[in-house]
């Protein structure tokens, strides 16, 4: 693997890189000297500079390949009308930012804030603590008793700069609203979730795991956190998507892990896979909990040295992605069972975020309700609205109990569709939505009831013992499918009432809701 390349990005310093004639080389320039230390080899140097500062940016690159010939000196015209003005300046910075080709993969960047105004190199500290510049600050020094003077690279503790990080509230608003798609959700947790992604996302390079019900948004999240990460120049490479449930035996080896021709029967070609095409980019492990033990070792591996050798092959690739995993299943019982690696779940359970079913945000539903609306007309070609009745009664419908939305936003969404496409007139009204109501009930009364334990519970339902968790399952089934707390009592402790050794079912089915929190009433809202 080629040692990465580095880069330094600083602005001309129209007084101290100046100097005149042969005595320029007496006197410390805080740019040259960058270029002239023993221990940092600068393969290119990105110089800022007003467009009148031609003739000095040329007596630099003379001056600097004298001193380091190995350093490409690229002149970038940054014109800036006000360069003590805060809002120019930081926007010029921005500008650049935004449009330079980071490759962070093949580069290290370094920004130097010695020269340049105070203003300046205020931005600068800025753009390069919010990420806008993926580099790290290096700050230049006059030598005490000549030499080309020192260099130091500057660590951010970002906990120092609560006052600074506050200029950045608009942006960080505004990756949060990313990362939400744009809704404007109401859930508190689910808000506060997308806060700590997000700084996550941003500060960290370490394996994500989403975990949560089938259809709760795990993929569409992933790829706005790719698109996230990308925009901050933090990634260069693709976003990789594979869903480990298609994935078995000898395909699941090669899908991910590439094969050489001739690895086994059919290998007519030689296949890079899935983790070399990640390289420097994202890769998302949809359904990680169905990979096996060998690819689950393999892919440890892979993690931690950022080597692995394709199926058939004994020389090593290389591949420095970064780990996106999600899954509905509860990696830990499957440690347990002898099903996933312990040490791969330690490996990637550093940053863990479980996403909740639809039915747990029930007031997130009205503004989801809004997108899909709007996704459902561009995908008919036409503009979709509720009549204010129908779209109250669905609403009250999809907030109530009955609804149970077993495939979360999959199912949310092709109502929505099916609403918008048999509606006349491109308004859905009362009829059309009763319509869609009397579909959902029959086609869920088709369906098992789903974990009636995490919808009622919620995270509370982890801290449950298999045993307990089983036991309760079965209660709220019963709960649900009887007309009383007296009939489900009887329902339940029907041995007991034929040995005579229960006197009230209905207080002892209470007592029992009550140790988790719950009542008949809340079962029945």
């Amino acid at each position: 693997m080629q040692p990465k390349r580095t880069v330094v990005l600083g602005f001309l310093g129209t007084v101290l890189d100046r100097g005149k004639g042969n005595q320029r080389w007496s006197a410390w320039r805080p740019t040259v000297s960058l270029c002239q230390q023993d221990d940092l080899v600068v393969h290119r140097l990105e110089l800022l500079h007003d467009r009148s500062q031609t003739a000095l940016v040329d007596i630099l690159r003379a001056d600097i390949a004298a001193v380091s010939p190995e350093t490409e000196l690229v002149p970038r015209v940054v014109d800036i009308s006000d360069p003590w003005d805060f809002e120019t300046v930081y926007g010029a910075l921005h500008d650049v930012a935004r449009s330079y080709p980071w490759k962070p993969d093949q580069e290290d960047y370094l920004v130097h804030i010695t020269t340049g105004t105070h203003v300046a190199q205020i931005c600068l500290f800025l753009l390069t603590e919010s990420r806008h510049l993926p580099a790290r600050l290096v700050q230049t020094s006059p030598p005490r008793k000549g030499g080309p003077g020192a260099y130091a690279v500057v660590d951010l503790d970002l906990s120092k700069y609560d006052r600074l990080a506050a200029r950045f509230l608009r942006e960080q608003q505004e990756g949060l609203s990313f990362l939400k798609a744009g809704i404007a959700t109401r859930s508190r947790s689910f808000n506060t979730m997308i806060e700590q992604i997000e700084r996550v996302v941003i500060a960290s390079k370490s394996p994500l795991l989403l975990t949560g019900p089938t259809g709760a948004g795990k993929s569409q999240l992933a790829r706005r956190i790719f698109e996230l990460k990308r925009a901050r120049g933090q990634l260069a490479g693709p976003l990789v998507e594979v869903n480990c449930a298609t994935l078995r035996g000898d395909a699941a080896m090669s899908a991910l892990f590439g094969h050489v021709r001739g690895a086994f029967t059919g290998a007519v070609n030689e296949r890079p896979g899935l983790l070399r095409k990640a390289d420097g980019g994202l890769l998302f492990l949809d359904e990680i909990g169905e990979l096996g033990l060998d690819e689950q070792a393999m892919l440890l591996r892979a993690l931690e040295d950022k080597t692995f050798l394709p199926v058939g092959s004994d020389r090593e690739h290389h591949s420095d992605f970064q780990l996106l995993a999600g899954t509905n299943r509860e990696l830990g019982a499957q440690v347990t069972a002898g099903q996933f690696r312990e040490d791969l779940l330690a490996r990637i359970n550093l940053w863990t975020f479980r996403l909740p079913s639809l039915a747990e945000r029930g007031e997130d539903i009205e503004p989801n309700l809004e997108l899909e609306l709007d996704k459902a007309g561009r995908a008919l070609g036409r503009s979709v609205s509720f009549s204010r009745e129908a779209r109250q009664r669905f609403l009250v419908f999809a907030r109530s109990s009955e609804a149970r939305w077993p495939a979360n936003f999959r199912d949310f969404n092709a109502a929505v569709m099916r609403m918008a496409t048999l509606t006349p007139n491109n308004r859905i009204d009362i009829a059309t939505v009763d319509g869609e109501i009397s579909r959902l009930r029959a086609a869920w009364s088709q369906t098992p009831e789903g974990d009636l334990v995490r919808r009622h519970l919620g995270p509370r339902a982890d801290a449950l013992d298999r045993f307990e968790r089983v036991q309760l399952e079965d209660v709220l089934k019963v709960c649900r499918q009887s007309p009383s707390l007296s009939a489900a009592g009887r329902a339940l402790f029907a041995s007991s009432l034929a040995q005579k050794q229960s006197s009230n079912d209905a207080d002892r089915l209470r007592k029992y809701l009550a140790r988790h929190d719950l009542d008949w009433a809340g079962l029945h809202a």
